[in-house]
């Protein structure tokens, strides 16, 4: 689900924009996993948000033509409820000793870089992963 939803919503959004005169964006949502591996958590799920970030460049590299950015943000641990629908509501204080800013982020951070890729103001960034992570 990780990699194939977002193939397929790319692949759509790329057919549809294709020949705007205007810039469209795609931002993909990845994971700081992707660069640490999760080892003895969730290797599989970085697995899959590595390959995002892979499709995330070359599609970037394919599109540009086309005034399609793509970009992701890769969020490091944040305080949602994702911890506790796996199981570990205390996730994101238990790791926070490690993030160098030593606290989890907030929803509110990732949704302004994203927020920000899909601004005027990011006109000349694609094939660009944004980590927002406290540091690490």
């Amino acid at each position: 689900m990780n990699l194939l939803a977002p193939v397929r919503l790319c692949r759509e959004a790329a057919r549809r924009w294709c020949g705007r005169e205007t810039r469209s964006s795609i931002v993909n949502i990845s994971s700081i996993a992707a660069r640490t591996g999760s080892p003895g958590e969730y290797v599989a799920y970085a697995a899959s948000k590595a390959a995002l970030e892979t499709l995330t460049i070359g599609l970037a590299r394919e599109l540009a033509a086309d005034r399609i950015h793509v970009n992701a943000v890769a969020p490091g641990t944040i305080d949602t409820t994702i911890h506790a629908r796996a199981g570990e509501p205390g996730r994101a204080a238990r790791v926070a000793a490690r993030i160098p800013l030593q606290r989890p982020g907030q929803p509110e951070e990732i949704a302004d870089a994203v927020g920000w890729l899909l601004s005027d103001r990011a006109t000349y960034v694609t094939g660009t992963v944004v980590a927002v992570t406290g540091g690490l």
